[in-house]
């Protein structure tokens, strides 16, 4: 049998060893650490076996092949048991601990106060006789939820780099997890912050040392602070604070949000275009300089000296930009490549890639779970194979360059058609795969990507970088900036400038792909055709409604507050919006919007806030504002301001009922009356049953006992349901015994955060429901509960179990 060739027998090792990390990052569990050393000794066996593949062929390849994939499952298994091990006792979780430390990051402010990660001195990390804290931590330090709310005087110091003592309480990494959302838990394992907390004011906190670690982190925030102080427009300043210094935070959420919508996101974070391109042009600059050198070039060529040395000029840049996940992904690449030219290997491309994802995936496993990991490669893949299938000038290269104005003409006019047709295949082949992560994609994005690109990268960037040597350049930067704005923003008005679509089923998502390559490929133009039947699927993904007369629930993971998704065959219903997190984040920013757009719901029919406090209409505004909402039901009072928002806004009472596709909306509190009378605001909550053909939802806010016995009288057997969703979160003022004999419900969703300061739900509203064999779902260990339409109760899902991965949190039974 034929033995495979060295470029076969190459990529066959490596992609061994990506299908081993992927396979390991699908674990839900890790094994105990000698059974990742064992997997991984199997591994190298197996390569010291199949070393002799080139004569005894495809056999020994496939075994060589396999102690790659074991390899490379056994490497991730251990970094993660490693990365695991570092976290937080149970038992210290909300507890005061004084703990010292060096501020590890730039501390970034917010309107609630500062975050920042904090490395614990090895002394701190210690309880007693054994390591209970983690090596670094991620901290906030408040200021207050207040409008007017001001840094304190010890907040105003903070410095990266600083040495403090502080009194904080932590908990473990732990997230809202929902469908198709973001996962929190994943992004704190993969930066290594194994605990959360915040800092307590009592005792004041003591700074010990201006100047104790750190030094990178304290030259960023020199440079940060320096560009505020020389830019008047703070949003101007963000941005160039973020190309200068990685300050990600610094962008205002409006701006991302326009960013987004205009597909230049990428350009506005250090990313790996900004790497690659600083690399190229530190490596034009040192060539040029090396080639005045007779002795240099004796030494080395001049292009390996421009190839090191623009890696050695993006490394730093990567580091002073705070080594970012992409900065470490671009650096490695370009390590990769600079390493095999100089070996003299001259690989195919996609060898190339190969091995640089493999060094990457060495380095970072998790980097596969992440958008920008295949969107970064997928760039240059596309990138290379275009090059590789251009068509090589018509004209004969020895023919002298015409001279003088018209042959600058000629050339600019080569370089433009170029850089478009660049950008054209980077968008037609990056479309299908943006879709895939993010749902979305900018129909405005090649105009604004023509624009935009050279606009950051040739002028803005190295404004950024260039004003750390003379601050006067950050003007001419931030007036860049604000010039590039007014564009994008003239952009994202246009009508239909982003196309949104749901989820695509996996063979939509595969078929897509499959177009974008078929685009871009040399291939006849009719062949090229195929790319639209292709991608429909992904464009207009098909969606499962419930039949007529049935519905399905969610119950989001919103954290400490309230909202659930009632959808019938036509029409949907959100019952309250969540809580807001702090005065720029709330539950419908970054849950409900997100959320209701995967699932293709695009408009609510009906959205209902049950009464006004924050964590039941903390996201109603942005809900309100992202999505067609066709009327509002509330308890608000008259004038509200979130009344306001709405196309249409009426009270909801007792006694209105309606019809939507063959399923039934009864409210049932509160009564007319009570909008006459002084009642708090739990009080005044709307209280909805919905019933379909076989199942039943009672909706209940946050009543408390004396209108759950209200609720009873007036109802009685009428109040029974398949699931309550529990009264004010789980609180002992509520589900009282009298309700839980009336309602009778199967299951009781408890909508509540972990570990939250009201100890909702306390230990003996949870002994009610177990007494009555009622299966308790808390959102903690839950996470978003789904109940499809058809599937009896016990088939509803928890998105804690079905996502299940070692780095989160257990789905823990709700306890006390």
């Amino acid at each position: 049998m034929r033995a495979p060739a060295t470029g076969s027998r190459l990529a066959a090792l490596m992609l061994g060893w990506l299908a081993g990390v992927a396979l390991q990052l699908q674990e839900r569990s890790l094994q105990p650490f000698a059974f990742y050393a064992a997997i991984v000794a199997a591994g190298a066996l197996a390569l010291l076996c199949g070393r002799r593949w080139r004569q005894a062929g495809w056999g020994l390849a496939a075994l060589a092949t396999m102690g790659a994939m074991l390899a490379g499952f056994g490497v991730t298994g251990g970094q993660a048991s490693l990365r695991l091990d570092d976290q937080l006792t149970a038992a210290l979780e909300g507890q005061d601990l004084v703990v010292t430390g060096v501020v590890a990051s730039l501390p970034q402010p917010g309107p609630n106060g500062l975050r920042f990660r904090f490395a614990l001195d090895p002394a701190a990390r210690r309880v007693g006789d054994a390591v209970g804290l983690p090596e670094r931590i991620a901290l906030g330090w408040d200021s207050g939820f207040h409008e007017d709310a001001a840094l304190s005087q010890p907040q105003r110091e903070l410095r990266a780099g600083q040495r403090w003592r502080f009194t904080v309480r932590l908990r473990r990494p732990h997230g809202n997890l929902n469908p198709h959302g973001f996962d929190y838990e994943l992004q704190l394992f993969e930066q290594g912050l194994r605990a959360t907390g915040y800092v307590r004011d009592a005792p004041p906190p003591q700074l010990l040392a201006e100047a104790a670690g750190f030094p990178v982190e304290r030259l960023r925030q020199r440079v940060r602070d320096g560009v505020y102080a020389a830019v008047p427009d703070r949003r101007a300043a963000g941005v160039l604070a973020a190309l200068a210094v990685g300050d990600q935070g610094a962008i205002e959420r409006e701006d991302w949000e326009r960013f987004r919508n205009t597909g230049v996101a990428h350009l506005m974070s250090i990313s790996g275009l900004h790497i690659t391109m600083f690399a190229w042009l530190a490596g034009l600059g040192l060539g040029a300089v090396w080639r005045r050198s007779r002795r240099a070039m004796l030494a080395l060529p001049a292009s390996s000296a421009a190839a090191w040395g623009g890696l050695a000029a993006a490394t730093a840049y990567a580091v002073f930009s705070g080594w970012g996940v992409p900065s470490q992904r671009t650096i490695w690449m370009l390590a990769t490549v600079c390493l095999l030219r100089s070996a003299g290997l001259r690989w195919p491309w996609l060898l190339v890639l190969l091995a640089a994802a493999t060094v990457v995936t060495a380095l970072d496993p998790w980097a596969l779970t992440q958008p920008g990991f295949w969107l970064s490669f997928a760039a240059v893949g596309l990138l290379m194979a275009s090059a590789m299938t251009r068509p090589a000038p018509a004209e004969p290269a020895s023919e002298p360059a015409e001279p003088g104005w018209r042959g600058r003409l000629l050339r600019a006019r080569a370089a433009t058609g170029a850089g478009m047709r660049t950008q054209l295949v980077a968008t037609l082949g990056l479309t299908p795969l943006t879709l895939v992560f993010f749902q979305q994609v900018s129909l405005v994005g090649l105009l604004a990507n023509l624009v935009a690109i050279p606009v950051v990268t040739l002028l803005v960037t190295p404004l950024a970088l260039l004003g750390t040597l003379a601050s006067p350049l950050w003007l001419l930067g931030g007036a860049a900036v604000q010039a590039l704005d007014a564009f994008l923003a003239l952009l994202g008005a246009l009508p239909g400038a982003v196309r949104v679509v749901p989820v695509a089923p996996l063979w939509a998502q595969l078929a897509g792909l499959l177009a974008a390559a078929l685009a871009i490929a040399p291939l006849p133009w009719r062949a090229r055709l195929l790319a639209f039947p292709l991608v429909l699927g992904l464009l207009l993904p098909p969606r499962e409604l419930p039949a007529e007369g049935r519905f399905d629930v969610l119950a989001a993971d919103v954290g400490q507050g309230t909202a659930v998704l009632i959808r019938t065959r036509g029409h949907v219903l959100l019952f309250d919006a969540g809580p807001q997190y702090s005065r720029e984040s709330d539950a419908g920013q970054r849950v409900l919007v997100p959320l209701l757009r995967a699932r293709g719901d695009g408009a609510v029919d009906l959205l209902v806030l049950s009464h006004r406090d924050l964590d039941h209409v903390g996201g109603a505004k942005a809900v309100l504002g992202a999505l067609a909402v066709e009327a509002l039901s509330s308890s608000l009072e008259t004038g509200h301001p979130l009344a306001a928002l709405a196309k249409r806004a009426t009270r909801c009472e007792a006694g209105q009922r309606w019809t939507w596709d063959g399923v039934e909306f009864a409210v049932l509190r509160p009564l007319a009356e009570d909008y006459e009378r002084n009642l708090k605001p739990n009080a005044m909550s709307c209280v909805i049953r919905v019933a379909g053909a076989e199942r039943s939802v009672l909706l209940t806010g946050d009543i408390e006992r004396e209108q759950e016995a209200q609720l009873v009288a007036a109802q009685g057997s009428g109040l029974r349901s398949d699931v309550l969703v529990a009264p004010h979160h789980g609180s002992k003022t509520s589900s009282s015994a009298l309700l839980l004999d009336a309602v009778r419900p199967s299951v009781v969703v408890v909508q509540a955060g972990y570990r939250n300061r009201f100890g909702h739900p306390p230990a003996e509203v949870l002994a009610r429901y177990r007494e009555r064999g009622i299966r308790i779902v808390d959102s903690p260990g839950c996470g978003a509960w789904s109940w499809p339409a058809g599937a009896a109760a016990d088939g509803a899902t928890c998105q804690r179990d079905m996502a299940r991965r070692y780095w989160h949190a257990a789905a823990a039974p709700a306890e006390p």
